[in-house]
């Protein structure tokens, strides 16, 4: 399995919105069930920060991951730039395969 963890930072304002966008239903979600080998994902909210989220991106492997953005590229970044503006700050922490 391949698992990719991102930390997010969102501003209270946007709690919301980002909640619908990067949940287990949300945008991400959706496009990355277009890809062969997406397991699925997990949104972890902070009990002792609150606007503070973990995403976990679980894939088959991490070829799958690869080849699902080779493939989307376009759609990929197009979404990236659209949710920026929920200000939210992120930090990728992990990347690995086990």
């Amino acid at each position: 399995m391949y698992v990719r963890v991102w930390e997010y930072d969102v501003p209270a304002g946007r709690v919301g919105d980002f909640v619908a966008a990067y949940g287990p239903e949300g945008d991400w979600v959706r496009l990355f069930r277009s890809g062969e080998g997406f397991l699925g994902t997990q949104l972890y909210a902070d009990v002792a920060a609150e606007g503070r989220f973990l995403t976990v991106d679980r894939w088959s492997d991490e070829s799958a991951w690869r080849t699902f953005v080779d493939d989307r590229r376009d759609a990929y970044e197009a979404l990236d730039r659209r949710l920026e503006t929920l200000g939210a700050d992120e930090r990728r922490l992990v990347e690995c395969s086990s």
